[in-house]
């Protein structure tokens, strides 16, 4: 049984409580990707449409979605499905790092497509958890491909973009600033049939995500620690359609088919 697909007809924040800019930490350097090919790393790029990436689009993702899409990685395009998105703060409790570990864990042995934005913490478990299990992953990045954030991470960028499949919306020129990282958010939204929102604090970059999957209709689930705590936005979200995450047989039962969306690209 699917979740039941809500359609907006215009860009709203849902009850006035969307966050507009939470993230606000600051940008250091944001280091070059190493590379030892002699071939430069932007001639590996490709650019898509959301489309070509995802396959049909509905008149509202359509209008929200990125006009150009950077990828990296051999995996097939459109990207297969279910996409399942795992994120949360990126210095979340040990408690937070086990259940993304072992959410990503049971996805990825069902062959979900685990997708999150490579940032420290609950993240970076997403992709390892996945990768170690066999699975699959997708990094949507706040930077261009070319560049790494944070830069402990860089290993596992070019293992992602080997293996796997990095995304940004940033050409290779772009000067990253904060509010990229919001904006990435909302564009893992787009790309992930669900989101899981593992552990986040009030001013999360996850919660633009959460907000962003609700309006397009996305189901957005929050775990079970997190909605009995006593922070106020899953109470909020959970009034407008997120689901308290308590078991991955939930997951399951609103994800579609893994059957592949064919579309005829023009060339």
């Amino acid at each position: 049984m699917l979740y039941p697909r809500k359609r907006a007809t215009q860009r709203v924040e849902l009850g006035g409580t969307e966050p507009s800019s939470s993230w606000s930490e600051s940008i250091p350097t944001i280091s070059r990707l190493p590379t030892t090919s002699e071939t430069k790393l932007s001639q590996t790029f490709r650019s898509l449409t959301a489309e070509q990436l995802l396959g049909p689009l509905n008149d509202v993702e359509e209008k929200h979605a990125p006009p150009e899409i950077f990828v990296s990685g051999p995996m097939e395009i459109p990207i297969p499905r279910p996409r399942v998105a795992i994120v949360g703060s990126r210095k979340a409790s040990r408690m937070g790092l086990s259940a993304a570990a072992d959410i990503a864990k049971a996805l990825a042995k069902k062959q979900v497509l685990i997708i999150s934005g490579l940032a420290r913490g609950i993240d970076t478990v997403a992709h390892r958890t996945a990768i170690e299990n066999g699975g699959r992953t997708i990094a949507v990045l706040g930077t261009p491909l070319d560049r790494v954030y944070p830069a402990e991470n860089s290993q596992l960028q070019k293992e992602i973009m080997a293996n796997h499949l990095a995304i940004s919306q940033f050409a290779v020129e772009h000067v990253t600033k904060p509010r990229d990282f919001v904006v990435r958010n909302s564009t893992m939204a787009l790309i992930s049939n669900a989101s899981i929102i593992v552990e986040a604090g009030e001013s999360s970059g996850s919660l633009h995500q959460g907000w962003e999957a609700l309006r397009l209709g996305r189901p957005l689930f929050i775990t079970e620690s997190v909605v009995n705590s006593s922070l106020s936005w899953p109470k909020k979200m959970m009034r407008y359609g997120a689901r308290e995450f308590i078991d991955p047989e939930e997951i399951f039962e609103v994800l579609p088919s893994p059957h592949r969306i064919m579309i005829k690209i023009s060339h």
